[in-house]
């Protein structure tokens, strides 16, 4: 379908001036909406509600790109140092592997990003419209693609608004409007009929709304404006420059794998970038060798580069991501987040509608006293019911539900002023009836136990005592629900042209104060089937789970021991001790996201589980934010991963596709690096003792390319169980200590190799003849990194007995080429020959004592590291 070429941005606001019945004239459009004809006429002029895609990057621009990786950078750097002393061979070979080191993280890119947009398209997102018919207007879902100008649509906490709109008629609502002005606070809109002619701009205008947006608080009924590329949003991505560049606004940090790879990479590079004037000099002091040796001290730098990292780690991720999706339903939209999911090691979840299902049935309606009273389940259903008839919240509140359900018709009996929807920050719902009496108003207040007792008028002793049975209903697992009403006289009237018309101020905070306590609503709500088997598999995972919720203290508790969760203290947000505890009561959102901050400052990587608008902050502040695909869709948005399938074991599902991609990194990092260090001190050293370079740069760098090519199958491997047990950080001191301890033992069994031959070997093939010992060290070297990795892959070792695989075929095909190709004529080109057949005897002797070296040594780190 032809896009339309897109109309300025501008002409959104200049459609959203004048009064609601001009708008909706120009628009074409009425307080109903569009029929389905009218709105798939418009869909086929004006084209879906799309964001203009962003250009593709062609393969050229993408591997060009791949220079600004600092291994990368450094690499092309040297090859330009080489072809400036002229020394050719050495520079193409280096700049050789530059290029495919480019072209394969291109490569890789482009697969990543088609199987991401394909996931994204799974999650798209959903609007609440009218549109008319004969039975007048009907409410319904419609993917948000679908939109037109002229559609009215409904809001409520938690959405994205979907397009830029005009409002025509607002309840207590605010936005986040971050991600176009940067202002993190929310913005307060009202449905002005009448607005003031701008001065501050758009966003500034309390009656309009922009895509891109969220709802924080409060409920709106609008008009479409402007949809696809003709938006603000649209705008700020052609024109970027917007504080945060993406829709949700959510500026995160660098992940927790992002931080370490980072800081394994920035030691490398420095001692890489010491390891030629270092050669230079001891080449100069020792042997009176000039320049003549830079091009082996740029090779020995190049050795010790893994410059196939960004490819390893694009493609282990992206394949991890591609399965869990497929076989899990698990939607990965932030391809590092997979890895900071297998470095998990606490996951924070949020218990109403997680946990449990969210279908909460009303069992008890109490007095004060603990009395059964029909009544305060009738103004409570009052209060729900004039909330569902004048907040038009896209989808109802589950409580409100609950109530309307167990008593039958209520409310139409009332007139309905006004209303609030549940604020997750005040833990309240309010709403404004006419009467009983001539003359009066009654406010409804309904919410947390402990806020509606602050706007009541009762005593001190007689609020502990409420609070007490509120403990003592929650103890046995039920969700609470607090209810005061107050009576207030009606507005005054005043005059408008002869004509009296009601004071149209609001109510005010002031209406919520001096409340009288009514009573408490019980509800039971049912674990969700999968909850108890996915906190098994987590903690089996050595995953521990902390619960962040806003219920009742002993609601909280019981409904966590239903789960088979040892429970302990149950603390309340924002005491002592709360990063401890397993299960916070009484959160708000910014506790969540608080409690989240503070074990992410301790040193866990942390992962938020949750789907409300009061779960947002926290899934922010997270290193992984999980959301179920029926979520809000500002928390879908703000999320990391999506859960498809309402299937918590998913979630165990997806930690353990986060290890093994975790794991199959770490196997190549510890590989490359302790081989590659290994090798480098090793030459260094020979280089020093010997009349003559240990190897030619030629032959370092094929050795070299060698190597890479039989480190792509770690993107492949099957990490063993031992992977999985726990969770996979990369902790940089720890890897360090890792790669320095067994890249001294790779140096160590490199020199006694040699050693051992320097006294074995006599007559022509004596290792002092230059070209004997090239080929024998080449032949050794690539020898030893076959064996590296085969035991040193993580959670593997060569008892377990299982077929090859890629990684073994690499390591075999690696050894092939160690063993034939000093003997072939590209051998002799690059300056080696063939070998006799007593070195290749005394080799296989000190390879074998080298693996029975490496698997001891491994079997002590890994004691010494979970002792």
């Amino acid at each position: 379908m032809p896009t339309p070429s897109p109309r300025p941005a501008s002409v959104a606001s200049e459609h959203g001036w004048g009064t609601h019945l001009q708008v909706l004239r120009r628009l074409d459009t009425g307080p109903r909406g569009l029929t389905d004809a009218e709105a798939a006429a418009r869909l086929g002029e004006l084209g879906e509600n799309v964001l203009p895609e962003l250009r593709t990057p062609s393969w050229a621009r993408r591997s060009v790109r791949g220079l600004r990786d600092p291994f990368t950078a450094v690499l092309f750097c040297l090859g330009l140092v080489s072809a400036a002393v002229a020394s050719w061979g050495t520079a193409a070979v280096i700049l050789a592997l530059v290029a495919v080191s480019c072209v394969l993280r291109a490569s890789g890119e482009h697969r990543a990003d088609r199987s991401m947009a394909a996931l994204r398209g799974l999650v798209a997102g959903t609007a609440t419209v009218l549109r008319r018919g004969e039975a007048g207007e009907t409410p319904r879902e419609i993917p948000v693609a679908e939109l037109v100008p002229g559609d009215v649509i409904r809001l409520g906490p938690g959405d994205l608004v979907p397009a830029d709109v005009r409002l025509l008629r607002a309840r207590g609502l605010t936005v986040h409007q971050a991600a176009l002005t940067g202002e993190t606070a929310p913005v307060a809109k009202t449905a002005t009929d009448a607005p003031d002619t701008p001065a501050d701009g758009p966003f500034a205008q309390p009656h309009l709304c922009f895509q891109g947006s969220g709802v924080a608080t409060g409920s709106a009924t609008a008009v479409v404006l402007e949809t696809g590329a003709r938006t603000r949003l649209a705008a700020a991505y052609a024109h970027p420059g917007p504080p945060t560049g993406r829709p949700d606004g959510r500026r995160r940090g660098t992940s927790a794998f992002d931080d370490s790879v980072h800081g394994i990479s920035w030691v490398l590079i420095r001692f890489m970038l010491l390891t030629p004037p270092l050669v230079l000099m001891a080449g100069a002091a020792l042997r009176g060798r000039g320049l003549e040796t830079l091009p082996f001290a740029v090779a020995v730098a190049v050795g010790l580069t893994p410059e196939m990292l960004p490819v390893i780690v694009t493609s282990c991720l992206a394949r991890g991501a591609t399965r869990l999706a497929r076989r899990h339903e698990v939607i990965v939209k932030r391809l590092p987040a997979l890895h900071d999911l297998g470095a998990v090691d606490v996951l924070c979840v949020d218990k109403t509608g997680t946990l449990t299902q969210d279908r909460p049935v009303v069992v008890r309606s109490l007095d004060p006293a603990g009395h059964d009273d029909p009544d305060v389940l009738r103004w409570a259903a009052v209060g729900a019911w004039w909330t569902l008839q004048l907040a038009e919240l896209p989808a109802p509140d589950a409580l409100d539900e609950a109530l309307l359900e167990a008593a039958g018709a209520v409310g139409e009996e009332y007139d309905g002023v006004g209303a609030a929807p549940f604020d997750p920050v005040r833990r309240l719902a309010t709403a404004v009836v006419r009467g009983p009496g001539l003359g009066t108003h009654t406010v409804v207040v309904k919410g947390a136990v402990e806020d509606v007792l602050e706007r009541c008028a009762v005593e001190a002793g007689e609020r502990d005592r409420l609070l007490a049975l509120a403990a003592r209903e929650a103890e046995s697992g039920l969700r609470l629900l607090a209810l005061a009403t107050a009576e207030r006289p009606r507005p005054r009237l005043r005059s408008a042209g002869g004509t009296p018309v009601a004071h149209p101020r609001d109510r005010t905070p002031a209406d919520e104060s001096g409340l009288t306590f009514r009573g408490l609503i019980t509800f039971s709500d049912t674990p969700a089937p999968t909850a108890s088997e996915a906190l098994r598999t987590l903690t089996a995972l050595g995953v521990t789970v902390k619960i962040l919720t806003g219920d009742h203290p002993a609601t909280a508790a019981r409904a966590c021991r239903d789960l088979g969760m040892e429970v302990g203290e149950v603390r309340v947000a924002g005491a002592p001790g709360e990063l401890e505890a397993s299960v916070v009561a009484r959160c708000t959102p910014e506790d969540k996201a608080r409690v989240v901050a503070g074990l992410r400052a301790a040193g866990h990587t942390v992962g938020f589980l949750g789907d409300g608008v009061n779960d947002v902050p926290a899934l922010r502040a997270a290193d992984v934010g999980i959301a179920p695909r029926g979520a809000v869709d500002a928390a879908r948005e703000s999320a990391d991963v999506v859960l498809a399938a309402k299937d918590l074991t998913a979630i165990g599902h997806a930690v353990t596709a986060g290890r093994y991609s975790s794991g199959n990194i770490a196997s190549y990092l510890r590989v490359t690096l302790s081989s590659n260090l290994g090798n480098v001190l090793a030459m260094l050293l020979a280089g020093l003792l010997l009349p003559f370079l240990p190897m030619l740069p030629a032959q370092v760098l094929v050795q070299n390319l060698c190597f890479d090519a039989a480190q792509l199958a770690f993107a492949y491997d099957h990490p063993g169980p031992a992977a999985l047990r726990r969770p996979a950080g990369l902790r940089p001191r720890a890897f360090l200590r890792f790669i320095g301890g067994f890249g001294v033992l790779n140096a160590i069994a490199d020199l006694a190799t040699f050693g051992v031959l320097a006294l074995s070997l006599r007559g022509p093939d004596a290792v002092d003849d230059e070209s004997v010992f090239h080929s024998a060290w080449f032949t050794e070297n690539l020898l030893t990194q076959a064996l590296v990795m085969l035991l040193l892959r993580t959670g593997r070792s060569l008892a377990e007995g299982r077929a090859p695989g890629p990684l073994g075929w690499a390591a075999a095909a690696l050894a092939t080429v160690g063993l034939l190709l000093p003997a072939t004529p590209l051998g002799a080109a690059l300056g080696m020959t063939a070998l006799p057949a007593a070195y290749h005897l005394l080799l296989t002797a000190v390879l074998g004592l080298y693996a029975l070296a490496l698997v001891a040594a491994r079997a002590w780190h890994e004691r010494r590291r979970y002792s």
